[in-house]
């Protein structure tokens, strides 16, 4: 007479493990976890792109400011620098928010929306910092004040971004370069132009070319 277990499985004497599905294959268990692995890692905001970008585009838009500005007679850049200095800060902004588009492409929920959210804010913050200078100077304020409040504004909008960034996807090194951004342009603000430009682009720009160089020695050691 077959006996049956509670379940109501006959018994025919082999064990009950044998009649539940086989575990899966650890290989296939395996490949898995390294295609989850692979997204996270190409879902990563690339501290290294990000900090090579604005580094160049410090280092050569301060450097065309400062350069014309030495030949002015008001000792702020001139129409040929800041056009210079548009272009790679234009070019850095598009790179930017194409990359951190990309890098939340395809991640569902919550990431999805705070990368979303995050590339806004960039966006946002520059548009808010060019009608800050249209204030400034709609108000008749010197060339040397609209100088600084322009570059003491988009700093302090990258500085922070790179700061909230960083508390983001949890890199301190994007955290730590925001605020040495801030600090280069609190400090370019008290030295008289045009060197202030010249802070911003040997401090700012190299500064963050500098951190470039250090996060990829840190992704190869990783």
């Amino acid at each position: 007479m077959d006996r049956t277990d509670p379940r109501g499985v006959p018994d025919d004497g082999a064990p009950l493990a044998d009649l539940d599905e086989a575990p899966p294959d650890p290989r296939t268990g395996l490949a898995i976890v390294a295609a989850q692995q692979r997204r996270v890692r190409d879902s990563d905001v690339d501290d290294r792109l990000l900090f090579g970008v604005w580094g160049v585009a410090w280092l050569v838009g301060y450097a065309a400011q400062w350069w014309t500005a030495t030949a002015s007679p008001t000792r702020t850049a001139t129409g040929q620098g800041g056009l210079v200095f548009a272009a790679v800060a234009v070019a850095a902004l598009v790179v930017t928010l194409v990359h951190i588009a990309r890098a939340t492409h395809g991640v569902a929920g919550t990431s999805r929306q705070v990368g979303m959210m995050y590339g806004w804010a960039w966006s946002i913050g520059f548009f808010g910092q060019g009608l800050i200078v249209a204030g400034v100077v709609g108000a008749g304020a010197s060339a040397e004040i609209i100088a600084i409040v322009a570059n003491g504004a988009a700093c302090l909008v990258v500085g922070l971004l790179y700061m909230a960034g960083g508390a983001l996807w949890q890199q301190l090194s994007l955290f730590l370069i925001g605020a040495w951004m801030i600090a280069t342009a609190a400090a370019a603000s008290l030295v008289a132009m045009p060197d202030g430009y010249l802070v911003m682009s040997l401090a700012g720009g190299g500064g963050m070319l500098v951190a470039c160089l250090l996060a990829a020695l840190h992704r190869r050691r990783v």
